[in-house]
């Protein structure tokens, strides 16, 4: 076994982080995962930390869980990968069989790949392809959102709305219509009433709508993230909107995507975000939580109308030309198989809706520290966003990064959280207990209080 000096320095030789500033890793010290059990993570020297955002959105039972584990060791003795292209397995037919049942009624087509990115960028060519065999080619352009986050490859970026992800790659991306996002506290007409959540709804729609008629004709889908975007800040979206989005879909005859790589299984209280407002898409992505955070694994559902418009004679080339090496993995397919189980043994869902009510009532005392801006919640999901002042809406200055400050604290005090520049994320596994949540909270609480006094 290495010890932790050797590790750190190979990290610091040999590795590129995501998402991080180099520069800045390469003086700070590492912490190594080493080992999990249920929501806490344990480093190489031993410490524990509870899992304050489920290893990036995706863990839903806790780690190192003996059922998830069993049934992936037993599909590891039969084989672990085998191809879809051409052929199929079996654990591949299975959890899509299951998929259709468990997803909003009329997704019957599953299309299988690695993460979230991948997964819409399937969607995409599949609305954009469904529109060239339906003798509309002109239908090219996709509406999307400000604070959008759908993943990192071309086709995926080009239809998200964070600048500081986006930009520097604009001239590869392709055009679409970009539109003002759904969400409330960052608003100029925001004030904390029922009444304001439906005039910005109105607002919302009412640029979606104009959007859906300069570009009459010409739209192949409108994609979202629903009822929460994630990385974008995770900025709640008014009660109602999907629900008329999915009204306008169908007005103006396009197709509405759903990303649900972050919302699906159980984050938002229901298996999907969109049951919530009893929305049925034309394409759904899920990621992150199909696997229960143990394998990478994607799916892309979609009605049999899409999917009957790719059927032809071969000459015809109405095929999808689109696959991935690890499609339909069995070892992925086998554990998500085994993570719906679980949530049907152990009626997840409304044994959840306890933890769902402690945690949003505890994080409205977060209110009493001067520098809490908002607190943003949507079933087990939720974002603090500090400010330098409340009142006036006034954020701390991006290099002063408080929200990496308040994330280093609250590792020192036994939590591991992620930070989208001031908004603290707060995502546990679904299944943490209650007095594990209180201990997070806290934590956050304190680490908070800690770093917006110095």
């Amino acid at each position: 076994m290495l010890d932790k000096e050797t590790l750190v320095a190979w990290d610091k030789r040999y590795l590129w982080h995501p998402f991080t500033q180099m520069q800045d890793w390469l003086t700070e010290d590492v912490v190594i995962i080493e080992r999990g059990e249920g929501c806490y993570l344990i480093d190489a020297v031993g410490n524990r930390y509870i899992d304050g955002t489920a290893s990036m959105w995706t863990n839903v039972h806790g780690h190192n869980h003996p059922e998830l584990n069993t049934a992936l060791k037993a599909q590891l003795d039969k084989i672990a990968h085998t191809t879809l292209l051409g052929y199929s397995n079996v654990p591949a037919i299975r959890l899509a069989q299951k998929l259709v049942e468990i997803t909003p009624a009329g997704l019957n087509k599953v299309f299988y790949s690695d993460n979230g990115s991948t997964a819409v960028e399937i969607a995409l060519k599949m609305a954009y392809q469904y529109w060239q065999h339906k003798g509309e080619p002109q239908r090219k352009l996709f509406i999307h959102f400000d604070n959008a986050y759908h993943g990192d490859t071309i086709g995926a970026m080009s239809v998200g709305g964070i600048d500081s992800f986006h930009t520097t790659f604009d001239s590869l991306l392709f055009k679409g219509v970009r539109v003002s996002a759904p969400e409330t506290y960052r608003s100029t007409c925001y004030t904390d009433t029922s009444d304001n959540n439906t005039a910005v709804k109105t607002r919302w729609l009412h640029a979606v709508e104009a959007a859906l008629s300069e570009n009459a004709g010409q739209v192949a889908g409108i994609i979202l993230e629903p009822l929460i975007q994630g990385a974008g800040g995770m900025l709640v979206a008014p009660k109602g909107f999907l629900k008329e989005l999915a009204v306008f879909a169908k007005r103006w005859e396009t197709l509405l995507i759903v990303d649900e790589v972050m919302t699906g299984f159980g984050r938002t209280g229901k298996m999907w975000a969109c049951e919530h407002e009893n929305v049925t898409p034309d394409i759904l992505c899920t990621a992150k939580g199909l696997a229960a955070g143990y394998l990478p694994l994607a799916a892309t559902l979609t009605t049999d109308n899409l999917y009957n418009a790719f059927l032809g004679k071969y000459r015809d080339l109405k095929t999808f030309f689109h696959g991935h090496t690890f499609t339909g993995n069995p070892l992925a397919c086998a554990v998500a198989l085994e993570n719906i189980a679980i949530f049907e043994r152990e009626n997840l869902l409304s044994e959840l809706q306890p933890t769902i009510e402690h945690f949003r009532n505890r994080l409205q005392e977060f209110y009493r520290l001067p520098h809490v801006g908002d607190v943003r919640v949507c079933g087990l999901a939720a974002g603090v966003e500090l400010m330098e002042n409340p009142g006036s809406h006034t954020p701390y200055p991006f290099e002063e990064k408080v929200g990496i400050r308040v994330c280093k604290e609250a590792l020192a005090r036994g939590a591991m959280l992620r930070s989208l520049v001031n908004t603290i994320v707060l995502m546990p596994t679904l299944q943490i207990t209650i007095s594990a949540l209180d201990t997070l909270l806290d934590i956050v609480y304190t680490s908070i209080e800690t770093v917006t006094k110095k």
